[in-house]
């Protein structure tokens, strides 16, 4: 270890700047977390108080509206006369029943309506219950205006049923005599319904209804319901009976709980929440893990920021051995950039210079190169008379079209017009259209050769007629694919020549496509190598169209080809708009 420090700068000053940071980051992630315990747990306070006001205000409209009910129904006047008379009269309970039938219908939490006449014995009710007699809510006593009893279970059609009834004493609106008593029976199912979807404590809550005996009259859990809270958990009973709301934490150990307690204004009722105090061990896990991601993000940035800038220090000295110890006698010297002016930056600039020098030497050598290779092609060319040969085509041209040969006229007339584009005056470049003639030229004395044998599609772009291009660059690629593609194949073949305009590069891209019998794979990989010495045999033509694009105008316009057998061969190349137009 000792070793591996001392042995680099840069590792020595990257540990120790590390180091010194990540302590104050585990400080503060430290403090963040204890903070944000606290203001967890404030708010799920704040959360579930505000789930107990929501709870209080549905159950306040369920019971005024039940109130609005009851008051509604002792006082309509049908209800009135029924019940002012001595015996019961049929028609008049049906028509009643119907109008409480269709009221408590309305109200899904309503599980029955029934109305208990003094004078006769007929009760009227809006539930089927197997055992009326049993699950008759105790009947109003004394002067009592209305009264809500505890919870109680009732047997019908469904099962068991529990509810909590307002029963209230109907009297004359006449005499105010005592006529009957309105029961209004709540089903407490009804009233706890949503609880569980508020979500307290992230479902793990519990939401009660308390009465004022401290009965449990609605619970998430129904094993509680009609049970003493005194009996059952004396602790919140005790806190509940100070009045009002608030939020407190009773009991210990793995029972330690958060009780939430908020009164109904109506009944006088409490709705009391609790959460146990091991979600908030949860979430506290959840954000320590939050607070251990972040310092160890924080850490891990820090170091990065510190071995960034370690690096930048000692970057020259490092940069500076990378490229001695790369150099590529093909590729100039990569330029030192020194940002300062002390020894490695004096020692930087002695190594620019001598890139540079190492690099004009390259540059003259190949200009010599390339002066040779245009010497021994003028050479060649010098070797041909031009007009010993055009003199002597004409003579044969003549005399086949006496001797009505129109073949043969036809092809020296071509073969003459090929060599004149071909020489073009001992100029190395001409426009593309004279390039695109000298191809019909070649195609005019082939066609004649091999008749019905290929056909050749001319696909270019108007606006580059008159743009210059290195000559004799087209037909090579054409003679290509009309010997080694078309030739071998049975039927007729087809060249397609197509020039286009790259607008944005302003590059010429050129394309020779043939339908042939393709190559095989080898036999393509020896063509895409760049073939400098000994070019497969064959494929000489192809080797001196990209010598001479390779010596005019760079690595970036090199052939590319691609074949499979049976299915042709694509010969493509760019070149640049660096030409003139004549």
């Amino acid at each position: 270890m000792r070793s591996w420090l001392t042995s680099s700068l840069q590792r020595k000053l990257s540990v120790v700047v590390t180091a010194s940071m990540i302590v104050p980051l585990v400080a503060l992630g430290l403090f963040a977390f204890l903070i944000s315990s606290r203001i967890t747990e404030q708010k799920t306070k704040l959360s579930g108080m505000d789930t107990l006001k929501q709870v209080e205000a549905n159950l306040r409209y369920m019971l005024q509206d039940a109130e609005n009910i009851s008051i509604f129904l002792i006082g309509e006047r049908d209800i009135q006369q029924y019940l002012s008379r001595n015996e019961d009269h049929e028609l008049d309970r049906v028509d009643i029943l119907g109008r409480m039938t269709n009221l408590a219908a309305s109200k899904k939490y309503i599980a029955n309506i029934a109305i208990y006449p003094d004078r006769f014995d007929a009760v009227l009710t809006t539930a089927t219950w197997y055992e009326p007699g049993t699950s008759d809510p105790p009947a109003p006593s004394g002067d009592a205006v209305k009264t809500w009893t505890g919870v109680y279970p009732v047997r019908n059609y469904a099962g068991i049923q529990n509810v909590i009834t307002l029963v209230r004493p109907i009297r004359s609106i006449h005499d105010y005599r005592p006529i009957g008593w309105l029961a209004i029976s709540l089903d407490e199912k009804a009233i706890s319904k949503d609880w569980a979807a508020l979500g307290l404590g992230r479902g793990e809550g519990r939401l009660e209804l308390i009465g004022r005996s401290g009965e449990i009259l609605s619970s998430m859990d129904k094993s509680r319901l009609g049970k003493s809270l005194e009996q059952v958990e004396p602790e919140v009973q005790t806190l509940i009976r100070q009045g009002g709301s608030g939020t407190t934490t009773y009991s210990s150990g793995e029972n330690k709980r958060t009780l939430l307690y908020y009164p109904e204004q109506l009944t006088g009722w409490t709705l009391t929440g609790t959460v146990p105090y091991d979600q908030y061990k949860s979430e506290n896990g959840y954000i320590l893990i939050l607070t251990a991601v972040a310092v160890v993000a924080s850490a891990v940035i820090c170091a990065g920021l510190v071995w960034f800038t370690v690096r930048r220090v000692t970057r020259p000295l490092r940069v500076l051995t990378r490229h001695l110890s790369r150099i590529d006698p093909d590729r100039p010297l990569p330029l030192f950039r020194s940002e300062s002016d002390d020894e490695i930056g004096k020692l930087g600039e002695s190594y620019n210079l001598l890139g540079t020098h190492i690099e004009s030497l390259k540059e003259e050598v190949i200009r010599g190169e390339a002066r040779k290779k245009e010497a021994d092609l003028r050479a060649l060319q010098a070797q041909i008379n031009p007009h010993f040969l055009y003199n002597t085509l004409s003579s044969i041209h003549w005399i086949a079209l006496m001797s009505k040969e129109s073949r043969i006229a036809d092809m020296v007339e071509g073969l003459s017009d090929f060599l004149r584009i071909s020489l073009n005056n001992g100029k190395d470049f001409c426009p593309v259209g004279q390039e695109i003639a000298h191809i019909q030229h070649y195609v005019r004395v082939q066609s004649i050769r091999f008749p019905d044998k290929f056909a050749v599609h001319y696909i270019v772009d108007p606006a580059l007629e008159q743009r210059m291009m290195l000559k004799l660059l087209l037909q090579p690629l054409v003679e290509n694919a009309m010997i080694h593609g078309i030739q071998p194949k049975v039927g007729t073949g087809t060249i397609t020549i197509m020039i286009r305009q790259d607008q944005e590069e302003e590059r010429m891209n050129i394309l020779v496509l043939d339908d042939g019998i393709g190559m095989e794979q080898e036999r393509l990989e020896q063509l895409k190598e760049r073939p400098d010495v000994n070019p497969p045999v064959g494929g000489y033509g192809i080797h001196n169209v990209n010598e001479r694009l390779l010596l005019h105008y760079g690595a970036a316009s090199q052939l590319e080809i691609d074949s499979r057998v049976g299915g042709g061969t694509r010969i493509s190349f760019s070149i640049p708009f660096l030409e003139e137009s004549p």
